[in-house]
């Protein structure tokens, strides 16, 4: 799956919910599941719950940048699709 097709199934799911709670309340859910993911990380937890959680923060994020009308493919293509967007190598020599 791409990015893109990441975000849109997103977008079926969860995206009449998103508009209505609005990007304050959405970006707030998203800070949350951030949170735990960090509590996941420093406790070491296992690799099942883990991907749990980074799953759910990249769904989160998905839903703010549709909330903001931002691809995110194409926004990560543009900004590292040639390597560092300051020195544009790989790996970075800055």
């Amino acid at each position: 799956m791409t990015i893109r097709e990441f975000q849109e199934m997103i977008e079926r799911i969860y995206g009449e919910k998103d508009r209505a709670r609005g990007q304050a309340g959405t970006y707030m859910w998203f800070a949350e599941e951030v949170g735990e993911l960090t509590r996941a990380l420093r406790r070491g937890d296992d690799p099942q719950n883990l991907e749990e959680e980074f799953a759910d923060v990249l769904a989160w994020l998905s839903t703010l940048a549709s909330i903001r009308g931002v691809d995110l493919e194409a926004a990560a293509r543009r900004k590292y699709g040639e390597g560092c967007p300051y020195c544009h190598s790989t790996p970075c020599s800055c």
